[in-house]
């Protein structure tokens, strides 16, 4: 399904990255006979990849990069990634330059609760054009896109949203994305989106004020 997605599109020397679920052999020919490097996740829809990439750094050392931590959402959060190119020849998966370890540390700055997270992952790029920073950055770069779809479906719930036809898609999401653009200039800290939308929802008033729609809400001009 995702290869028809991407005839249209220009590859030629970007990264492609994939969630588990796009993992797949001919998605990866694909992309590099485009001239493009994948950057995939591995879970369990590819055992035999994931368990071979979980063995070879079941017994890690240090970290090739570390990340500075980073406060978001009330949380600190510290990334570490472990790469190799030694399963290069030995994986059943096309065009393999690397495979990676990334582990995720997370302390909640209000309670202290700490979590870990740890993702397998594989590349085309060899490791001399794609350093431990900037495989870490890619994967980073994928989940911030993720996020802002789930704002969208969380709230709109578009994954099931019935718009289908004609530029109806295009138009609604760029309407919604707009919508959030605004909501998030108003956001205060530890206030959720969904909580302004329930707010707004019994106010009009203040709706139009976020619009900047009331006498009120424009700012002074000053002569």
């Amino acid at each position: 399904m995702a290869i028809p997605l991407l005839a249209g599109c220009e590859l030629a020397g970007r990264d492609i990255t994939a969630d588990a679920l796009l993992t797949q052999r001919a998605l990866a020919e694909h992309i590099v006979r485009q001239g493009a490097h994948y950057h995939f996740t591995v879970k369990g829809n590819q055992p035999a990849l994931q368990a071979a990439i979980a063995l070879y750094f079941k017994e890690r050392g240090a970290p090739d990069y570390t990340q500075t931590p980073t406060l978001a959402h009330g949380r600190i959060e510290t990334r570490r990634i472990w790469c190799t190119d030694a399963l290069n020849d030995y994986l059943d998966f096309p065009h393999v330059g690397q495979c990676f370890l990334i582990e995720r540390e997370s302390v909640e700055k209000t309670t202290g609760k700490h979590s870990s997270e740890v993702v397998l992952g594989v590349t085309s790029r060899p490791s001399h054009n794609a350093c431990p920073e900037r495989l870490l950055k890619l994967n980073r770069g994928h989940w911030t896109i993720e996020a802002k779809h789930h704002k969208l479906d969380w709230n709109y719930d578009e994954d099931r949203s019935r718009i289908r036809t004609g530029r109806g898609p295009e138009n609604i999401t760029r309407l919604r994305r707009f919508a959030l653009g605004v909501l998030k200039s108003f956001q205060k800290p530890g206030q959720s989106i969904a909580a302004m939308m329930r707010r707004l929802g019994r106010r009009s008033r203040t709706v139009m004020d976020y619009l900047r729609l009331t006498s009120n809400s424009r700012a002074t001009v000053m002569a």
